[in-house]
C-alpha cells in the first residue's frame, strides 16, 4: 500500500513538473495597464421639452382610450399619458460632465423669448406608423426655440406622439380611425421649458426633471 502510495505522490510530481516545461518560454500576461483600467465615462439620456397641463393630459388620455375601444384588435404601443411631452431637442446618450454645458445652453435661448401660446388639437400620422396630435406655433417661437437649442436639418414639426403601429395588419383601419376622431383644439400657454433625463427600463420610461428654464424675454 506504501509503495502504491509513493507511486501516486510520484506521478502527481512529475505531470506539475511536465506542466512546467511546457508552459516554460510563454510570455506571460501583461499587468492591465491604467488606460485598460480607465473607467467608461457615464452618460444619461436626456432631451429638452415643455411640459404639459393636466388637463391636456386627461385630453390626451381620452382620445386614447376611445381610439383603443374603436379599433381593439391592432397591435400597437401606446404613449403613457404621464410620458407625453413637447420635444424641443433630443440630445440622446451625452456624458454626464455635458450636463451643465446643455442646460446653461437651454438657459441661453430662452434669454429674451417671452412667454407664448401654443394650439394643440389636429390629428395625424406619419407613414401609416406613427400617430400623433399636431402643435401649431402661430407666434413661431417654439420653432425659434428649437432652432437655438440647435435644430435638425429637417423641418421641425411640433406634435405629441400617442401610438406606434407595430405591425401592418390592420394599421390603415387604426389610422383611419384616429384622423376621423376629433381632438377638441386648446390653447397652452408655455412660459418654460425643461432637461429631462430619460430612463428605460422593460416597464417603460421614466422621466426626470434635470434643470427647468423659464422665459422671461
Amino acid at each position: 500500500m506504501a509503495a502504491r502510495g509513493f507511486d501516486r505522490v510520484r506521478r502527481f510530481r512529475g505531470r506539475r513538473f511536465l506542466n512546467r516545461c511546457a508552459n516554460h518560454g510563454r510570455p506571460r500576461r501583461a499587468a492591465p495597464t491604467v488606460r485598460a483600467m480607465k473607467t467608461i465615462p457615464i452618460t444619461w439620456r436626456v432631451f429638452c421639452a415643455v411640459e404639459l397641463p393636466h388637463e391636456i393630459r386627461a385630453q390626451l388620455g381620452d382620445h386614447i382610450a376611445r381610439l383603443r375601444k374603436e379599433v381593439p384588435d391592432v397591435a400597437a404601443s401606446w404613449s403613457r399619458v404621464e410620458n407625453i411631452h413637447l420635444t424641443l431637442k433630443f440630445y440622446g446618450n451625452v456624458e454626464v460632465d455635458r450636463i451643465a454645458s446643455i442646460s446653461s445652453a437651454i438657459e441661453r435661448a430662452g434669454k429674451d423669448i417671452a412667454p407664448f401660446e401654443i394650439a394643440i388639437g389636429k390629428t395625424g400620422s406619419f407613414r401609416s406608423q406613427v400617430l400623433w396630435i399636431g402643435v401649431s406655433d402661430p407666434s413661431e417661437k417654439l420653432t425659434t426655440l428649437h432652432q437655438r437649442l440647435g435644430s435638425e436639418d429637417r423641418v421641425y414639426r411640433p406634435h405629441l406622439t400617442i401610438a406606434r403601429i407595430r405591425t401592418p395588419d390592420g394599421a390603415r383601419r387604426f389610422v383611419d380611425a384616429h384622423l376621423q376622431m376629433k381632438f377638441e383644439p386648446v390653447a397652452v400657454k408655455v412660459n418654460q421649458v425643461i432637461l429631462f433625463r430619460s430612463e428605460l427600463s422593460p416597464k417603460g420610461s421614466k422621466y426626470t426633471a434635470i434643470s427647468k428654464h423659464g422665459l422671461d424675454g
